[in-house]
């Protein structure tokens, strides 16, 4: 079972308010609840409840509107799938720490670290997201952790405190970049289905159900990416959605997936 569609089946059994999941850790994907009648490829019997749930694959989406910069370009580029899966090079936990390596090269070869560019700083995806969300959280005083990371991973020292608060916020930049992107994305799937906005009468409820290891333990990310959520659908559309941690939901709905379809089975014999 696709581990979106697992989030999906895990959330809506504890809550059938749940229509939206999205794996948001070293790759990402979305899936959510559609009419079976909006699906235009669908040409067999209709499903008894009316609805299918949709494998977005979003990872892959591509569009001349994605604020693609000189970093994005030249990591896909450089990538095992270049051309591919270019939404979630730009959100996800695998590339986060890559393009914030970069920009640091180019900021390296502008003299930041001094006349030499620190050779370590060279090798790919020598910074992973984990490193990159430990700096953007440090909260010592001389940010000791960058200084550590700095040091024990690139092997730069003797930084001083200025140009460490330079590496928090260009961590900053990074992140907020692809929290809001990924906000973005469920804005388009919230549209899609109609729940961007609140019809009058109706008490609507929207849960989204969200997994990955970047959404759990990158905290600056998380919540840029919710208060982005709530900045396009406004204070009043905002009440009626909601953002639930699924732990481990892509295993929890599989199980739940086999468990439904073995009784289906025995029912149908």
């Amino acid at each position: 079972v696709n581990d979106t569609v697992g989030t999906l089946a895990g959330g809506k059994y504890a809550n059938n308010d749940v229509v939206v999941s999205v794996i948001l850790g070293t790759g990402s994907n979305a899936a959510y609840v559609e009419r079976a009648q909006a699906i235009p490829k669908w040409h067999g019997l209709l499903p008894k409840s009316g609805e299918m749930v949709i494998n977005m694959e979003w990872g892959n989406f591509r569009s001349s509107h994605l604020p693609l910069t000189e970093y994005d370009q030249a990591l896909d580029a450089e990538s095992l799938n270049p051309g591919e899966q270019i939404y979630e090079k730009v959100i996800s936990g695998m590339y986060l720490g890559e393009i914030f390596r970069r920009v640091m090269c180019r900021m390296a070869k502008e003299a930041f670290f001094g006349d030499i560019v620190p050779p370590k700083l060279k090798e790919p995806f020598i910074l992973g997201t984990p490193v990159m969300s430990a700096m953007h959280h440090d909260t010592s005083p001389d940010l000791k952790v960058v200084a550590n990371n700095l040091k024990d991973i690139l092997e730069i020292s003797n930084t001083s405190l200025k140009m460490r608060k330079v590496i928090v916020q260009l961590c900053d930049i990074v992140a907020t970049r692809g929290a809001r992107l990924s906000a973005a994305g469920l804005l388009g799937i919230l549209k899609k289905m109609g729940r961007d906005t609140i019809k009058e009468g109706e008490k609507q409820k929207t849960v989204i159900a969200m997994d990955g290891g970047l959404y759990e333990h990158y905290e600056e990310y998380r919540n840029s990416l919710e208060n982005c959520l709530k900045e396009l659908l406004g204070e009043e559309v905002s009440k009626t959605i909601k953002i639930e941690h699924s732990n481990d939901g892509s295993g929890i709905g599989a199980a739940l997936l086999a468990a439904s379809h073995s009784q289906y089975l025995e029912d149908e014999c």
